[in-house]
Parts: C-alpha cells; structure tokens; sequence
C-alpha cells in the first residue's frame, strides 16, 4: 500500500514538470524543444526529499544554434539548478548547480533565438535556441534565486 503512494506522489511531481515544461513551450513557442517528458523523467528521478520545483524551461544544451536535438530540462528548485536530458535509446545527462558553484549568468541575443551561459566553478554551461522573448524571463528567475541563496550563506558564515 505505502509504494503505491510513492508512485502516486512521483507521478505528481513528474506531470509537474512535464506541465512547466510545456507550459514554457507555449508562452515561448519559438524555444526549439523535443522529448520534454522524457527529460522531465529524469529531473524526477533526482528531486531529494523537500526539494519543490520552482520554475522549468527546455533548451538546447550546447552552444550551436544549428544543433537541434540535445534537448534538455532545465529546472530551478529551491536548492539547486538541475539540467537533464534523457539520450535516445539509452542512459541520460544529468547535471546539478548549487548556489555554492555559481558564479555568473550571460545572456545573449541571436538573429533568431537566445543563449544563456552558466559560469560555475567547475564548467561553463550554455543552453540555446531559447525564444527570444523568454531570455529576460529565465535570467530574473535564475539569478533572482541564486543571488538569494548566496546572501544566506554569506548571512550564516557570517553568524558562525
């Protein structure tokens, strides 16, 4: 009986995802996107217990506008940023930014579609083919919640 209800609650949390992701595809249908249930999956399967979804586009992840099928999740939560992409026949990606790792946020504007790169300390990361008009979405959730994260950790070291 108990494992019924923790698939049941997964699955609310995987058509959560899903539904962000398609919801972001509509508001901005210019963002090249495939396969978004699929990725959803896999941000899914990695979500800890407490960990509550604050915002999901797609993009590419690579830094080639003429490169269309690297599709990947992109989710903020309440403790990271996760990037998931589940690979065709088999495996997947899956890539998480804490609020310790980031450094910076790029935001770049195309002919067509837009770019972001996440500067960590450990990689570079760029998402393409984004719509135009979701650029200056994105960049406020992001760096509105990372800046947030960073002033508490200052704000804790600073009381220890």
């Amino acid at each position: 009986m108990e494992n019924s209800n923790v698939e049941k609650t997964n699955q609310n949390t995987e058509k959560s995802i899903y539904e962000l992701l398609v919801e972001s595809k509509r508001k901005y249908p210019a963002t090249v996107a495939w396969r978004l249930k699929q990725h959803a999956k896999i941000i899914e399967m990695h979500l800890n217990p407490g960990e509550k979804v604050l915002y999901a586009f797609a993009a590419q992840k690579n830094d080639n506008p003429f490169d269309i099928i690297t599709t990947s999740a992109i989710v903020l939560t309440n403790k990271r940023i996760m990037l998931a992409r589940k690979r065709l026949l088999f495996g997947y990606f899956f890539t998480a930014i804490t609020p310790d790792l980031f450094n910076d946020l790029k935001v770049t504007l195309g002919l067509i579609w837009g770019r972001i790169y996440i500067d960590t300390i450990k990689e570079f990361v760029a998402v393409s083919n984004i719509d135009r008009h979701a650029l200056p979405e994105i960049e406020t959730k992001i760096t509105e919640f990372m800046m947030e994260e960073k002033r508490k950790m200052h704000d804790d070291e600073s009381n220890n």
